[in-house]
């Protein structure tokens, strides 16, 4: 298990390959012909272009994360329901998408990404466990994908610990615990255009939808 890290990695490995027809799990899924490459660096600030207030750093977005989630006024006023996730919408900095999450025990997102936009995250209470993938996964054209050996990471998040991360980030977070709640405050910039959602068996990703703000707004 690797240890919360407020930084984001410069590069990630090529970690993840496209199944040929002959080996995808459905034979009448479109593939892509090349493999998927490496994730490219994060940039240290998103639309800087010229003309444009810039948004904040990925680091500035692991900084509010954390302060918020030590108001413990704000964590103690999410409502918290023991059949679903409960969620509030925050004013996160200069122009970014922020979220007060309450998470039941045995509650989770399941695999999604965060399209263009970087983010980070920070447990309040309880304690929650993620999931993501260390490689880039094409936009476009796909429906099934067979990842390669060594491209997972897994990390488990305790109150007060977070994470940030880059463009085109997959993850799942849950909340494994039997019995106690969890909060967590996240934050995106800019605000999430879409979330793909994926289901994975084995090694096998799968496209299961697109959302885009209206199904979660």
């Amino acid at each position: 298990m690797s240890s919360p890290s407020s930084a984001v990695p410069s590069t990630l490995p090529t970690a993840a390959s496209v199944p040929s027809p002959a080996t995808a799990p459905e034979a009448s899924t479109p593939a892509v012909s090349a493999p998927v490459g490496p994730a490219p660096a994060v940039s240290a600030r998103v639309g800087s272009a010229r003309g444009v207030p810039a948004g904040p750093t990925v680091a500035e977005l692991l900084d509010f994360v954390r302060r918020t989630a030590e108001d413990t006024a704000l964590i103690a006023s999410l409502p918290l329901d023991p059949e679903g996730r409960t969620w509030v919408r925050l004013d996160g900095p200069r122009g970014s998408e922020a979220w007060l999450i309450g998470w039941p025990p045995g509650t989770g997102t399941g695999w999604h990404d965060h399209a263009d936009s970087v983010g980070a995250f920070t447990t309040a209470s309880g304690t929650l466990k993620e999931h993501s993938l260390a490689v880039r996964l094409p936009t476009d054209g796909w429906k099934t994908l067979e990842l390669t050996d060594g491209v997972d990471r897994e990390r488990e998040l305790a109150a007060g610990q977070g994470r940030a991360f880059g463009q085109n980030h997959v993850h799942e977070v849950l909340n494994e615990s039997d019995s106690v709640h969890a909060v967590s405050v996240h934050a995106y910039y800019p605000p999430l255009p879409r979330i793909r959602r994926f289901s994975r068996t084995g090694a096998v990703l799968r496209l299961e939808q697109t959302e885009v703000p209206e199904d979660w707004q």
